[in-house]
């Protein structure tokens, strides 16, 4: 009867593999009953569920965490460190992307496009706040086309936070200056040695700009020409911000409305947004000096858990150590050097 049908569906112009993945069985199931049709089945299948598997009731538990109006927009890689934050501890990260999967509950991954492009000659290590800042301008669209406004978002190297941002309607070393200048002073920073890392545009080597960091003490850093990503950590803030299911679907409708929504932003991405380069701690944790006491709480909550059921762990629990070291732009090992 399935050899049958999956003629059928062949014939009237489909093809083996999608036919065979809608009802369930494997092409190579199908080829070799079509090799022997007066054999046997010979699929073997599951002869005993796993003793470390999954009860009804914690399944249960995970899917209405998945589907709760509260976690649903999260990947299980956020939602795990969240919810050992929380004091719980269901499953691992692998176990919810399964169950994600049996029930249907993944989403599309967006494609990213990458290029090769060799990193920056310039190497900078931080290893507490303010040692290593970073900064950029991206565009944000408003309704009347061809008009955008410019978002100036600096953050710490080292713990990911943002430390300044103004939204302006042009892009200028003075906006950028003053905003440097009001950083230091707002949040009582001495910025002597202090480094500045940017890119080639205008704005960061403007006199203005160049004059204003020399007479702050701070140390400018710029990417290569001709490089994009040799300013990787503000651009992977930028495409967080941009790809986030909170950005706005409609162009912004003026400057009042986009600094609303960027004050949003910044409070969630400073204070609630788990970020994975740093063991999945918010920068307010890290910049603050609080990651240490979350991380140790997570630990306990593990090695709790691996203790109450230790066959469902076949390694030592996860490395919740806290990241030392941040390398803005490391050197590139060559590939036979690696070898």
């Amino acid at each position: 009867m399935t050899l049958l049908a999956i003629a059928e569906a062949q014939a009237s112009g489909a093809r083996l593999a999608p036919a065979c993945r809608i009802v369930g069985i494997s092409s190579r199931t199908i080829e070799r009953w079509r090799t022997n049709p007066d054999g046997d089945d010979r699929r073997c299948g599951p002869h005993q569920r796993p003793h470390n598997a999954l009860t009804a009731v914690e399944e249960a538990q995970i899917l209405t965490i998945l589907t709760s109006s509260r976690y649903a927009e999260l990947s299980p890689k956020q939602l795990v460190p969240q919810l050992a934050d929380e004091g719980l501890y269901l499953a691992s990260e692998s176990t919810m992307y399964r169950v994600q999967r049996r029930h249907g509950l993944r989403t599309r991954k967006r494609v990213t496009v990458r290029t090769h492009v060799t990193r920056a000659c310039t190497v900078h290590r931080a290893t507490a706040p303010n040692q290593v800042w970073s900064w950029d301008i991206t565009w944000l669209p408003t309704t009347v086309r061809g008009l955008y406004l410019h978002l100036y978002l600096v953050m710490d190297v080292w713990s990911r936070r943002i430390v300044g941002w103004r939204i302006a309607e042009h892009e200028t070393a003075d906006i950028a200056a003053e905003l440097i200048t009001q950083i230091c002073r707002d949040d009582n920073i001495d910025p002597r040695g202090l480094v500045l890392h940017s890119d080639n545009g205008t704005p960061m080597r403007g006199s203005t700009m160049v004059s204003t960091l020399q007479w702050l003490g701070i140390v400018p850093s710029f990417s290569r020409p001709h490089v994009s990503d040799d300013n990787p950590y503000s651009e992977a803030l930028f495409r967080t911000l941009k790809h986030t299911p909170a950005y706005p679907q409609l162009p912004f409708a003026d400057l009042a409305s986009a600094q609303r929504w960027v004050a949003r932003f910044v409070a969630w991405y400073n204070g609630e947004h788990r970020h994975s380069a740093i063991r999945y701690v918010t920068p307010d944790e890290r910049h603050e000096g609080r990651e240490r006491s979350v991380l140790e709480k997570r630990h306990e909550l593990y090695e709790r858990a691996r203790d109450s059921n230790p066959e469902r762990w076949s390694r030592s629990t996860r490395n919740w150590s806290p990241v030392g070291l941040v390398i803005l732009n490391p050197e590139r090992v060559p590939r036979q050097a690696a070898a």
